[in-house]
């Protein structure tokens, strides 16, 4: 079952297993989030949920979006992400969803907003080299230097690692495990990094990875065509 969630981050902390061993985390104020509107594929031809998070004044809001929100029973709200999810049909309008909603070992996709860089050189942006610091490099050792585009193409080629705006976009952080979840506090602590400053909105939902499941340990082959672990020499070769 597909579950989706809305959440801010907190910040990075360490918490320790059972066996002693240091799991790096991310605190994650998850919910509680409101059901604003269904779609249904009789009516939009696709199935989602339209999630409401983060009470806000009404004044903040403009006619459309307290009108949209009125209809479906429920306050103010500053953010509505939509969801697809394959049980969207089971839930209803009005219905609150909290953190409790997933449960320690979960695989989740986070999506947030990157931290922004400003304007940054090719270095630091794309960690291309820097030239030669010895006697008569002159002031461009962090520069791009040549293109290398002559009569043909006559232009350079879009992509190419140049300076520019760095950080500010939407990054997705896919297959993370939830370490442990408080449903009183609206806590997901997820092992791993997301992006995003602290107090940055994130997007959680169910990752859309596979998950494989560990198998036992491999043993010794009872196949007598293969090398034994009880007999380096193959069975077939021995006389």
């Amino acid at each position: 079952m597909q579950k989706a969630i809305i959440g801010k981050k907190v910040g990075m902390t360490q918490i320790f297993d059972e066996t002693g061993r240091v799991i790096p985390v991310t605190v994650i104020e998850a919910g509680p989030c409101t059901v604003a509107q269904k779609k249904t594929t009789e009516k939009d031809g696709y199935e989602s949920v339209q999630l409401a998070y983060g009470d806000v004044a009404e004044k903040k809001l403009s006619k459309p979006e307290l009108g949209h929100l009125k209809k479906a029973g429920i306050t103010a709200k500053r953010h509505l992400k939509e969801f697809k999810l394959d049980n969207a049909a089971a839930l209803e309008v009005g219905a609150e969803i909290k953190a409790d909603v997933f449960a320690a070992g979960d695989h989740i996709d986070v999506t947030g907003i990157s931290k922004g860089h400003g304007f940054q050189g090719a270095v630091k942006r794309h960690g291309t080299h820097v030239q030669k610091n010895s006697h008569g490099g002159g002031p461009v050792h962090r520069h791009s230097g040549s293109m290398g585009a002559c009569s043909t193409p006559s232009r350079i080629f879009k992509g190419k690692n140049m300076p520019g705006h760095m950080g500010a976009e939407q990054v997705t952080v896919q297959n993370l495990d939830v370490v442990k979840v408080d449903a009183e506090l609206n806590m997901l602590v997820v092992r791993g990094a997301i992006p995003g400053p602290k107090g940055g909105l994130v997007y959680i939902k169910s990752t859309v990875k596979t998950i494989k499941v560990a198998k036992g340990d491999a043993g010794i082959s009872k196949n007598p065509q293969k090398a034994s672990g009880r007999n380096p020499q193959k069975a077939s070769a021995r006389g």
